[in-house]
């Protein structure tokens, strides 16, 4: 895919960002959906007002991952799906150094922002955000940037550095400048867009000798078939890897942290049928009252693969 064709993949893929971001409050729907929904919002919940967080006193240090897992600013519907996402597990089985440099890809709304930012700035380290890159005419989705940026915008979260990742890699962040890079639920925005496999070599080349790469990404069972554009939201593990070891990284585990058994990962319409999205209808079409969401919500949130990657030492 050229320059100028993967640009337009990009646009399409933000093309329903404010609709993803505005059309709530919280959680619902969920931020990472596919390319038409808007992948700014991948990784977490929706851009908005803060009264928490502004009440919250600036001069606390959460040095420790469970104290700003019950911080003052994350919400109710933010701690609901703690038991879902499993952040401070998470964190912990990446083994992040809070004291050093590191990017999150896509942080949408700003669910893992929360958690990390304060962290990260509480050890004196730097928390740099990545969002899709976007034309600066796109009014809507430079308006949601900019809500972002004024909403981490508090001592207690440390310096905000705001970067652009899309097909053409980063915008702002030099290469072999990151200690650690994590990305939550965006791989299949990536297969939508058509530049999956530049992203993961971007991913690499942003990283110093031994830096690492957490990955959290909806899995798609081995023995189904692999939409080359992950229509449905779910990959392959073995997919995954693969894309990662092509563009020079080195497995170091794997882990079942976010694994949920009863994800069949075949529903109506693709892994945002479950919850926190609840989808009723295709994408673009009115909520339908008479689907039936109970089995979908007993299912809860996706079954995902979690998986920690090195850039080798030796280069």
């Amino acid at each position: 895919m050229n320059r100028s064709a993967r640009h337009l993949s990009v646009l399409a893929l933000c093309a329903g960002l404010s609709l993803s971001l505005s059309a709530c409050g919280g959680d619902a729907p969920d931020p990472e959906a596919p390319a038409a929904d808007g992948p700014a919002a991948d990784a977490g919940d929706a851009v908005t007002d803060d009264v928490a967080r502004s009440e919250a006193s600036e001069d606390l240090a959460f040095t420790r991952l469970s104290d700003v897992t019950a911080a003052p600013w994350r919400d109710a519907a933010a701690r609901a799906r703690d038991a879902a996402r499993n952040p401070a597990d998470t964190l912990e089985f990446f083994g992040l150094d809070p004291a050093s440099t590191i990017v999150e890809i896509w942080p949408g709304g700003g669910w893992y922002t929360d958690i990390l930012a304060p962290w990260i700035a509480a050890h004196g380290g730097r928390y740099v955000a990545a969002w899709p890159a976007v034309e600066p005419d796109d009014a809507g989705a430079m308006a949601l940037r900019g809500r972002f940026a004024a909403r981490f915008d508090r001592p207690a979260f440390g310096e905000l550095t705001l970067i652009a990742f899309g097909p053409d890699g980063f915008d702002g962040l030099e290469p072999g400048s990151a200690d650690a890079i994590v990305t939550f639920r965006n791989t299949h925005n990536w297969m939508a867009g058509g530049f999956v496999e530049e992203a993961f070599e971007a991913l690499f080349a942003a990283l110093k000798p031994g830096g690492l790469l957490g990955v959290v990404e909806h899995r798609l069972p081995a023995n189904r078939v692999q939409d080359p554009r992950a229509a449905s939201g779910y990959v392959q593990e073995d997919s995954v890897v693969a894309r990662a070891v092509e563009a020079g990284f080195e497995l170091v585990a794997a882990s079942e942290i976010n694994a949920n058994p009863a994800d069949t990962a075949d529903h109506p319409f693709g892994v945002w049928t479950l919850p926190p999205v609840g989808r009723t209808s295709p994408l673009g079409e009115p909520h339908d009252p008479s689907f039936d969401r109970t089995p979908f919500e007993e299912i809860g949130e996706s079954d995902r693969m979690t998986l920690l990657f090195r850039k080798p030492a030796a280069q």
